[in-house]
């Protein structure tokens, strides 16, 4: 996997199938203050920014976010804007620290997380040694608990919705990447795998669909909250898209397998990166 610094998202490919980070793109709506807890996070490699992702505070100290985007990483920061936005946003001292910034002080990698296979334990969190957000915060799911979700729109458990900072826009010529939240109801296809990745991971990732009168993620949502409907319950967070104009079938790494959960509820179990 490459890693470019354009500051909108890590891109690669594996086996020709996935590029790990699916903004919620055109479908979507202004998230305004629905999910407050959802932050801008921008990720440092070789003391330099690197690239955008998303992420949700579950409690004043820990950002959860996707493993691809803490993995190899010497610092990091999050922004938050709880307020009604309108594009074009202004992030003081984006893509920088200072300002409006909250630097981490510790990041941790799912300790099974190896980037030529991200989507199999692709999940990370920012520290805060200090309290950095006094809520409200979005919750961890209960054990397996997506496997309740069934399949289609008429089925309330078969809806969820993604929360993130991504690109609006992707297409040969032009390229939207204004810095505001957005959100999505996207349509559950399968809880146990992504196309041809399904076999690799079985259970561990589920594939969503977007379109464009619901919207779907892109490049930057990376990390960013895939939601139970209707709550602040996390049940994946933002993985991956399957081709590079951010349409069409993308995938959510589910963070309610008991591994997951044992790495969420004790981070001093994961890998260090700075």
């Amino acid at each position: 996997m490459k890693r470019i610094t354009v500051l909108f998202c890590v891109v690669g490919l594996v086996a020709a199938l996935a590029a790990p980070a699916n903004a919620i793109t055109k479908g979507g709506r202004l998230d305004g203050g629905d999910h407050p807890y959802t932050g801008l996070s921008i990720h440092d490699v070789g003391g330099g920014p690197s690239h955008r992702c998303s992420g949700a505070f579950v409690d004043a100290h820990t950002f959860v976010t996707a493993g691809h985007c803490t993995t190899g990483t010497s610092g990091g920061r999050v922004w938050l804007d709880a307020d009604i936005e309108t594009p074009p946003r202004s992030v003081t001292g984006y893509p920088f620290a200072g300002g409006t910034s909250i630097e981490a002080d510790h990041a941790f990698t799912h300790p099974l997380y190896n980037d030529n296979a991200f989507f199999l334990y692709d999940v990370g969190v920012l520290k805060f040694d200090d309290a950095v957000y006094g809520g409200p915060y979005a919750s961890l799911p209960g054990l397996d608990a997506m496997d309740q979700a069934g399949k289609g729109r008429k089925n309330a458990n078969a809806t969820v919705t993604a929360v993130g900072y991504g690109l609006q826009l992707v297409n040969p010529v032009f390229v939207q990447a204004d810095k505001i939240r957005m959100a999505a109801d996207l349509m559950v296809v399968d809880v146990n795998g992504v196309a041809g990745i399904g076999a690799i991971n079985p259970g561990q990732s589920a594939s969503l669909s977007g379109d464009a009168a619901h919207g779907g993620t892109c490049f930057g949502d990376s990390g960013g909250p895939i939601l139970q409907f209707g709550t602040d319950t996390i049940w994946m967070v933002n993985s991956f898209g399957l081709n590079g104009n951010c349409a069409g079938i993308g995938g959510g790494y589910r963070i309610d397998r008991a591994d997951d959960i044992a790495f969420l509820s004790d981070v001093s179990t994961g890998q260090s990166e700075f």
